[in-house]
């Protein structure tokens, strides 16, 4: 098993906005005042296309598929939320919190895979739980640990620990389950995505530890982390806000690994922070100022990694 891929789906924004929808509880959205929304999805598919042309220059395989034009989805360009693709050849799709994110999920990208050559033998559709009000928001509220087989999920209205649990004896992982919290108007609230407070990488994790506000829970999650010999990495809850938890480690050219980020993270991050990272990996990062203002997500959340076997 690996922890990480060389090869990743990308879908480019067709329909970009702020999403009314996920605004509810995604405290990290923004309305840009003043800007056409002309011009907003101009500025969010060239910081998409930089993105991807940075990625493929150290030999990130990147598989990009453009949105739908008869669908309104407005977080299309967030695929990692709706499916993951693992190495025993399944894939998982799961039940979305908004209901304009449902028709994110598509069963074409499927075929374009195959015919990349890569082998699906089954998938998992966890969507049937929309109608019970439940969701778990893939790879967004779950982390996986592939190695270790752990998934490591903060619970919140996106991530049901029923449906966590479900999803870990399919797939083979022990869940390590939490909650993370953000201050809003004075007031403790969850985070609607562990990938925005948390990042695993080979060796290594990014973690806002003080996200835990329960201290047994804390201790749990450390230990776990310890025990599989990752080096702790600790960010602050300022710096969550500029989404230094909302990395992803890849496998680039001749296996070397990258540290993908967007710029405004790579910005928030200090000398020592940036010193552990480099230890394990070389930081990539890019400009997503208006992505992650209007769609409350970063650099990890656009990045649906693909570990499917080939044919």
């Amino acid at each position: 098993m690996n922890q990480t891929t060389d090869t990743i789906l990308m879908i480019r924004p067709v329909h970009f906005r702020m999403n009314e929808q996920t605004a509810v509880n995604n405290y990290y959205q923004k309305e840009i005042d003043g800007v056409p929304a002309e011009t907003l999805l101009q500025k969010a598919q060239k910081e998409f296309d930089v993105f991807v042309s940075k990625l493929e220059a150290v030999g990130i395989n990147v598989i990009v598929v453009n949105d739908t034009q008869e669908t309104d989805t407005p977080d299309a360009h967030f695929p990692n939320n709706w499916v993951s693709f693992h190495e025993s050849g399944k894939v998982a799709t799961y039940p979305m919190f908004a209901e304009n994110r449902r028709t994110e999920r598509r069963e074409d990208i499927f075929d374009i895979l195959e015919s990349k050559g890569f082998a699906i033998t089954e998938v998992i559709d966890y969507s049937s739980a929309e109608e019970e009000n439940l969701f778990l928001e893939g790879t967004g509220s779950l982390l996986l640990d592939r190695v270790h087989r752990k998934a490591y999920c903060a619970l919140s209205p996106r991530a049901d620990e029923e449906l966590l649990i479900e999803f870990c004896e399919d797939f083979e992982y022990l869940p390590v389950i939490f909650t993370a919290n953000q201050t809003v108007d004075g007031e403790r609230l969850p985070i609607y995505h562990t990938n925005v407070m948390m990042c695993l990488g080979e060796a290594f994790s990014v973690i806002c530890l003080d996200t835990i506000d329960d201290k047994k829970e804390r201790k749990v999650v450390l230990k776990h982390l310890k025990q599989d010999g990752k080096e702790i990495i600790a960010i602050t809850e300022k710096q969550v806000t500029h989404f230094a938890g909302n990395m992803l480690q890849l496998r680039g050219s001749n296996n070397t690994p990258y540290l993908v980020m967007s710029t405004a993270a790579h910005k928030s991050l200090t000398k020592s922070q940036i010193d552990q990272i480099q230890k394990h990996a070389t930081i990539l990062s890019s400009s997503l100022d208006v992505i992650e203002e209007c769609g409350g997500g970063s650099a990890r959340c656009m990045m649906a990694e693909v570990f499917l076997p080939k044919k």
